[in-house]
């Protein structure tokens, strides 16, 4: 890679895990490449991102925009108010700090920094969308960008741009490097037995949690299968209470991990056997890097039906098994997870075809092509 030495870059993107990760993983290495390098995060101060941004320790720029309202009327123009405020304090972080170049994700949180790039003229932007069928913002600002990497080869359809790559979702290094022996004791889990991980993203998922709560204990118990149960923290309150009426002792059972959110995601994903979780697209570059059996249950009111059109993508590369959130309930679950645990043959050709789908390049090759653009 190029010296980049003296170099600023703006990273954006923000709402929810799969667009803020990526991005926090480019700014990760970028932060690496030398010691003169400033990194400026854009997000919304309201949301996730803030949050991870302090823990890492980069300058946070805050503009206060959320999703596009779907239904033209008052919020749609008091939204439109807001994106236009956004995009005035976007120029004005472009004209005080003078960046090289800036890298979002897509999503709503960074259109404003990326509008602004447009109408300045001179300070490119590269934008990474993380989904089969890319979100709004990518598809209307992709002719724009210097440069857009996407996670799937068929969201190219939907991109005007002649310097499209098709490079994967970056990951953490982690993910490459980490042993199932290690990641489990890491949680203090037992080698030799299954672990069942159970994720609804980082935002959690009400349907699978909901039937998820009412198979723990019967699952513990009764099939001796270790457990950890990402509850979201929306939900944690509601399940660990739904969880004690069903199991007042679940909180001594050495099978059963319970936390409404891992902030260790690498460690979690690697430690399973069996992972049951939502089809966000980094949700799965992740999985796929896993080494695990996916059920995969997408989220029915995702924009554009993204995580439909993911899962589908997934179950079609015979690497899932796919669940209609509306069939999912205590026994269709338990049904799956009885198949998984005694087909071993099944278990081994859903994890061989994820592993084939896995892209650990990806963080190098976006890097490598931010880099190209900022020079």
């Amino acid at each position: 890679m190029s010296n980049i030495s003296s170099k600023k870059y703006f990273i954006t993107g923000g709402g929810t895990g799969g667009h803020i990760y990526p991005a926090m993983a480019v700014a990760d290495v970028l932060a690496e490449m030398g010691d003169d390098v400033e990194i400026y995060y854009v997000g919304n101060p309201n949301n996730l991102e803030y949050s991870i941004v302090q823990q890492k320790g980069y300058k946070f720029l805050p503009v206060y925009i959320k999703g596009m309202p779907r239904k033209i009327g008052f919020r749609f123009l008091w939204w439109s108010f807001k994106l236009f405020i956004a995009v005035i304090q976007s120029l004005y972080y472009l004209f005080k700090y003078r960046p090289n170049a800036i890298f979002g994700t897509g999503g709503y949180v960074s259109a404003p920094i990326m509008i602004a790039s447009i109408i300045e003229g001179k300070i490119p932007f590269m934008m990474h969308d993380c989904d089969a069928q890319p979100g709004l913002v990518t598809r209307k600002l992709a002719p724009y960008a210097a440069c857009v990497s996407l996670a799937f080869d068929k969201a190219k359809d939907y991109i005007k741009n002649d310097n499209c790559h098709v490079n994967g979702n970056p990951l953490r290094p982690r993910f490459k490097t980490l042993t199932k022996g290690l990641a489990r004791a890491g949680l203090t889990l037992d080698y030799n037995r299954p672990v069942l991980l159970v994720m609804g993203g980082s935002q959690g998922a009400k349907s699978i949690d909901d039937a998820f709560v009412e198979i723990v204990k019967e699952l513990s118990t009764v099939n001796n299968i270790q457990i950890i149960f990402q509850t979201g923290k929306k939900n944690y309150q509601d399940i660990t209470d739904r969880l004690s009426q069903l199991y007042p002792h679940y909180d001594k059972d050495k099978n059963i991990l319970v936390r409404p959110y891992f902030d260790d995601m690498v460690t979690v994903l690697k430690s399973a056997d069996i992972v049951i979780s939502r089809a966000g697209s980094l949700s799965l570059s992740e999985i796929f890097a896993s080494d695990v059996a996916p059920v995969l249950i997408p989220y029915p009111h995702a924009a554009s039906d993204h995580q439909r059109r993911n899962a589908k993508f997934v179950e079609e590369q015979g690497a899932c098994i796919y669940l209609e959130d509306k069939d999912t309930n205590p026994n269709s679950l338990k049904t799956i997870i009885n198949k998984l645990l005694n087909d071993e043959e099944l278990q081994s050709k859903l994890k061989a075809n994820c592993a084939k789908l896995a892209q650990y390049d990806a963080l190098k090759d976006i890097v490598n092509q931010f880099v190209q653009i900022a020079e």
